[in-house]
């Protein structure tokens, strides 16, 4: 299916955003484009990257809009994929005010924009929607255990909050929407200080700093490689169902167990340095992938093992300019 245009709406607070220009936004435009898709990416690039799309630049089938999606914006399209808002603690608390507005008026203005050109929509929720969850894998029918009040329930229910506008769109306007839940993602071009777990170790590891691991490090969470998000994501678009499909990676590590693989990976003699664990912190996190697997023939292939020295790759040469560097870098410390 040659889709006319794809837009992106992945603006976010003015101050925080996982655009299109950013991490997962920018390997969905490479899919998009590369299948010959005319692709509309809209971003305000307050955590993304301009040079995460510019080998794009130039190519007919493509265009970039500065936008923040808070504010309306009128455009012809079959397809929404929106992705607006910031997905780690650091941004999106960054302005708590402005990240529950671009949830909720943001997700209304692209509902607003579906409905009004007829395009299909897919909205990329979070895992975040369990809170600190009772139940252990977290399946789609269990509704999740939020603290309404808490420093990230501006995310946390903010998505939620999205979840029911693009349902209360499908039933009542007759939209075609598609829902996804995003569990712990990794890979080339995330934010490298964006405080996620994955990008901190690496980060600290490549540094020569030690790991900061907050509470015990008993807590867990489930890692997927962006490619694996992406084909998810896309096969929930092209697909029959509405969802909300969790889409992430079962295999679970605790905070220590992942620590130990970036050390593995960068620096064997990587020291963990413990502190004190933030508010509201889910204790477990792990999806059950049944209903993808079932419904979209979906689940993730690369394993963690795999797909860090890959991450690592990447910011190495961020970090240090080039591999040469890098490499003497390493050896001067």
């Amino acid at each position: 299916m040659l889709v006319a245009a794809a837009i992106f709406c992945l603006a976010a607070p003015s101050g925080s955003g996982s655009g299109t220009a950013g991490f997962v936004g920018s390997h969905l435009v490479d899919r998009l484009v590369a299948r010959g898709d005319s692709v509309i990416v809209v971003d305000n690039l307050f955590t993304g990257r301009k040079e995460n799309v510019m080998h794009h630049f130039g190519n007919p089938n493509f265009e970039m809009i500065r936008h923040d999606v808070v504010e309306p914006i009128l455009l012809e399209v079959d397809q929404i994929y929106h992705l607006a808002c910031p997905a780690s603690p650091v941004h999106y608390k960054y302005n708590p005010v402005k990240t529950i507005k671009t949830n909720v008026v943001g997700t209304l203005n692209m509902l607003g924009l579906a409905k009004r050109i007829g395009a299909r929509f897919l909205l990329t929720s979070t895992s975040e929607v369990y809170g600190d969850p009772l139940q252990h894998p977290q399946v789609e029918t269990y509704w999740g255990n939020v603290n309404p009040i808490g420093v990230r329930s501006c995310y946390d229910e903010g998505k939620r909050t999205a979840e029911t506008l693009t349902m209360d769109y499908h039933r009542g306007a007759n939209l075609e929407v598609r829902i996804a839940r995003i569990f712990n993602t990794y890979g080339p071009r995330m934010c490298i200080d964006d405080g996620r777990v994955v990008s901190n170790f690496v980060a600290q590891a490549l540094r020569k700093e030690p790991l900061t691991v907050y509470g015990d490090g008993k807590q867990t969470r489930s890692f997927q490689y962006v490619s694996d998000l992406v084909e998810g994501l896309m096969r929930l678009m092209e697909g029959d169902h509405i969802g909300p499909f969790n889409l992430g990676n079962p295999g679970e590590f605790t905070m220590l167990e992942l620590a130990k693989v970036v050390q593995d990976t960068i620096d064997p003699n990587a020291r963990i340095e413990f502190r004190e664990n933030t508010q509201d912190d889910p204790h477990k996190r792990k999806p059950d992938i049944t209903k993808a697997k079932e419904q979209l023939g979906w689940e993730p292939k690369i394993a963690l093992r795999d797909g860090l020295p890959l991450m690592v790759t990447d910011f190495r040469k961020r970090i240090f300019g080039d591999q040469d560097s890098a490499a003497t870098a390493t050896q001067g410390q």
